[in-house]
This record gives structure tokens, C-alpha cells and sequence, in this order.
């Protein structure tokens, strides 16, 4: 079976004069884009050689960035994703531990503080992305292998970092045979692996970031299969409409946030008549959202499920599955992958459940990081007889704020560290748009002055991404408890909703 390297090499010589991605409504070509994958390819070979070799990418929605990512996936290295949203200071903790022999990034990034001396220490080469179109990358710190960096990950294709990290983030490795088993999946629905490579009709539009792997996935995917696509460096609803306006693609990828926005701005019926279905991932989506968009604007909308740790989707629905079975499977996320076996495990004893019972997913898969055996998820499901998966819920109480997960228990320490604060607990309450946000409720100590919203997002932005600072708070005198003084989370959550936030 060919790799993903070779496939993508195909790909690239079929017609270099062909538009291949359009970035800021300006096309580059499929040989341009080869030629700016060569220069970076070019730059890191100068300084690291051989294969495994960790490459860090501080990816943002930009051609360059997409540049670089592809860059290290065809030269059989290992990305690893660096996120520019967090805080200089956290960056520059991730790349202190990271020990990485490359990274790739904005000049504006790699000058942030903190960042080049971590760099520094670890002797991490360091390559500036143009921000002009016409620019060329530069190495503007070579690599000194003195220094002890860790420069080879044998038979990982990413080290992914999970979108709901705080203080060092945390990454997820991916092997190149786990990404491949689950990447071949949408392959051969597409032809790609039973077919010779070719550049395909039809322009698609993605707005996911590169740095969640839904990104990764669609940019990969657009590549192999040698469609053009549009790179929007954030979503907006006006300038989605637009690119889905001018090129009129059969389908895209919305998130649940994305169907709301889309829906409230009332986008018009016509704009979108070329669209003949939305895939929707990274957060559960409403069955009363789909309905909704469905009855707007006559679009299916399919959902699937899939995390970091699976390397991709391990289940979805198909359009001729929608067609038939929605109304009798509404807010299911579709059926599993038929390379994917499933179970619901009762969570204490480990006993598989009946079909419709509901308790914790167990997969096991070729495309998981171990395939040898079952992998407890930390989502409580249902599966029917019929192989369709409900996912019910968090069996770990991590938020999913419109894709990206935040742990409750690290912004709780980071409130606790506040001086006048004596006790935290967050919850996730329900949000309209994102599905979920983070709110936390708050006991001063003694005599400490008050505190305003204002006062505590500030002071929380120092060190959390933006999406993990809560967006409602409330000061108690103290929280309902258990018998052994633990904060009851679930009245917590009762108490944000029955004061209307």
C-alpha cells in the first residue's frame, strides 16, 4: 500500500501549473506549493538529518504554516504541533521540556518572550515562516546538538497536542501505522487508494485549525486527494459564506459553534444551494441543531466521532444513512468504522453491557495507539444492535467548549493559587453556541477583598488559553458537599443555571 509521502509526491507532479490552495483570495499553485514545502524541507535537512526526526510547528491557519506541515509529514519526520494561543510563558515551559532539534514558526512567535532562550538552551534550530508571499523561510538559529536536544521519535508520525492543556501542555503520540490504518479509511471511500492519483473537481472549504487534528486530517485528506481548497486563517461567518459563494463546493466541515453562527446570521438559503451536506466534529452536536439547520436550509448534517488518541473518526454517519435511519437514530454520531469494534462497559465492574445500555466506551482498533487490546475512552455512550453510537456525556468531567477540552481540575489549581481565593470548583455549564463552557464558583478567604469577573479573567489569562478561562463566576460562602467535604459539582452546575448566569 503506498505511504502517505509517496502518495502526496504523485500528487504534487500531476500538473504543477494547477491551483492548488487559495490563502487570502490569492491561489497557489500545486508546484508552488511543492516549491515552499522544498525550502523548508531544505532548511530543516540542513540542520537535523535522517529519518524520525521531531519537527515543532507553531501552527497557525496560514500557507506557510500549511507549508511546514506537510513538510514534515512527506519528509518522514515527526510534527510536533506547538499552539500560539497559549501564553509566552507557557510556550516557552513546552518548548523548554520539548527538547526539540527544529522548530518551525512566525518570526513574530519565535520572538515572543521566553521562546528563543528556551531554544537556545535546548540548541533548537530555529526557522522564521515568510509573512509576505514572496518570501522565503530563514534559519535564524542553527541547530547545536551539544546542547542535548531530543532529536528522533522512531515510528511516530505527530506528537498531536490535545486541545485541553494548561502549564505543559500534553501531547498524544500517533504512530505513522495508527494515523495511516485510520487515514486509509477515507481514502478508499474516496477511490484514492484503488486509483491512480489525480487532481480532483471542486474546491473545498475548511475553516478547522491545524493545530486540532480535525485540521491536520482535512489538509492531509485535500492533499492525497488533490483537491483544491480554500485555507481560511479563522472562522467568520461572512468570510465563509463568501469562499462557499464563489466556488460552490458539494461539502464542507462546520463545528456545532459554526452551524449556530451560521443559522443566526441568517445567512440566505441561496448562498448555500451547492451545498449537499456539512460533516460536523470536534463537539457533540445538538439533534435539535441539525434538525434546525436541516429545516433552513435543507442540508444534512452528519456527524462523526473521533479524538487525538484515535488518530481520527472511529465512527460517523454516511449520507445514505441519514437518508434512511435519522428520525430513528436522532443524535446518534452514526455508525462505527468497519475496521473499529466497540463495547459499553459498566465502569465499575468492566462487564459489557446489553445494546442501549448506557456506560463507557470501549474501542479497539488497528488505528489506535495500542491495537492490541481494548482502549477505555473517558466518554459514557450507547451503542445499539445495529452498530449506531450515542455519546451521552463526559465520564470525566472534561469540558468541551466548541472542540477544545478543558480539564476543570487545572483551572481550579490556577484559582487556588489566587491569594485572596480559598476554594474553587468549575463546572461546565450548557452554552447555546459552544455547547459547553466553563464557569467557576468561588469561596474567598477571610477578610479578602472583593473580586470582580473582570479582575479574575485577567489574572487567569496570564497562564490558561483563552478558550479554558470561565466565562461566568460566582462567589459563595460555600459550596454543597458530600459527606467528606467534596464540593457536590452537579448542584454547583444547578446553581449557574437557575440564576440564568
Amino acid at each position: 500500500m503506498t505511504g502517505l509521502p509517496e502518495l502526496i509526491a504523485a500528487v504534487l507532479a500531476i500538473d504543477p501549473a494547477a491551483e492548488a490552495v487559495e490563502f487570502e483570495g490569492r491561489w497557489e499553485s500545486w508546484g508552488g506549493l511543492h516549491a515552499r514545502m522544498a525550502a523548508i524541507d531544505s532548511l530543516i535537512a540542513s540542520q537535523v538529518r535522517g529519518g524520525n526526526v521531531r519537527v515543532g510547528v507553531m501552527l497557525r491557519n496560514r500557507l506557510p504554516h500549511l507549508s511546514a506541515l506537510y513538510a514534515a509529514v512527506t519528509g518522514g519526520r515527526c510534527l510536533v504541533t506547538l499552539n500560539p494561543l497559549y501564553p509566552d510563558a507557557v510556550i516557552a515551559s513546552d518548548i523548554a521540556a520539548l527538547r526539540l532539534p527544529v522548530i518551525v514558526a512566525a518570526r513574530s512567535d519565535l520572538e515572543r518572550p521566553g521562546v528563543a532562550e528556551a531554544a537556545r538552551d535546548n540548541g533548537t534550530a530555529l526557522i522564521a515562516l515568510p509573512d509576505a508571499w514572496d518570501e522565503a523561510p530563514v534559519l535564524l538559529q542553527p541547530h547545536d546538538p551539544a546542547r542535548g536536544a531530543n532529536p528522533a521519535a522512531p515510528g511516530i508520525m505527530i506528537e498531536m497536542l490535545t486541545s485541553g492543556t494548561t502549564g505543559i501542555p500534553k501531547r498524544v503520540p500517533i504512530t505513522r501505522a495508527a494515523f495511516e490504518a485510520s487515514f486509509n479509511v477515507t481514502l478508499r471511500a474516496e477511490g484514492a487508494l484503488d486509483e491512480r492519483p489525480q487532481l480532483r473537481p471542486g474546491v473545498a472549504v475548511s475553516p478547522a485549525p491545524l493545530t486540532h487534528i480535525g485540521g491536520v486530517w482535512g489538509s492531509l485528506t485535500s492533499l492525497c486527494l488533490g483537491r483544491r481548497f480554500v485555507l481560511l486563517e479563522r472562522f467568520s461567518v461572512p468570510v465563509w459564506a463568501d469562499a462557499i459563494r464563489r466556488h460552490r463546493p458539494r461539502a464542507t466541515g462546520l463545528t456545532a459553534a459554526g452551524l449556530r453562527m451560521i443559522l443566526d446570521a441568517d445567512i440566505p438559503a441561496e448562498a448555500l444551494s451547492s451545498l449537499k451536506v456539512v460533516s460536523a466534529g470536534a463537539a457533540p452536536t445538538d439533534p435539535a441543531l441539525i434538525d434546525a439547520f436541516m429545516d433552513r436550509y435543507g442540508i444534512p448534517v452528519l456527524t462523526n466521532y473521533g479524538a487525538t488518541e484515535f488518530a481520527g473518526p472511529v465512527a460517523r454517519w454516511t449520507l445514505p444513512d441519514f437518508k434512511e435511519k435519522w428520525r430513528e437514530k436522532r443524535g446518534s454520531v452514526g455508525r462505527l468504522h468497519g475496521n473499529v469494534e466497540g463495547r459499553v462497559v459498566d465502569p465499575a465492574t468492566g462487564e459489557t453491557l446489553p445494546p442501549g445500555e448506557e456506560g463507557v466506551l470501549e474501542l479497539r482498533a488497528a488505528q489506535l495507539i495500542d491495537p492490541s487490546g481494548w482502549l477505555r475512552t473517558t466518554d459514557k455512550a450507547r451503542l445499539d444492535a445495529d452498530g449506531y453510537l450515542w455519546i451521552t456525556g463526559r465520564a470525566d468531567g472534561v469540558i468541551n467548549r466548541g472542540g477544545f477540552k478543558v480539564s476543570p481540575e487545572d483551572i481550579v489549581r490556577r484559582l487556588e493559587e489566587h491569594p485572596a481565593i480559598r476554594e474553587a470548583a468549575v463546572v461546565g455549564v450548557a452554552d447555546e453556541r459552544l455547547g459547553q463552557v466553563p464557569a467557576a464558583a468561588i469561596i474567598l478567604k477571610r477578610d479578602a477583598a472583593p473580586l470582580d469577573e473582570a479582575e479574575l479573567s485577567a489574572y487567569l489569562r496570564q497562564s490558561l488559553a483563552p478558550y479554558q478561562v470561565p466565562v461566568h463566576y460566582r462567589i459563595m460562602d460555600d459550596f454543597p458537599r458530600t459527606a467528606s467535604m467534596k464540593p457536590v459539582l452537579p448542584e454547583i452546575a444547578k446553581l449557574f443555571i437557575q440564576n440564568d448566569l
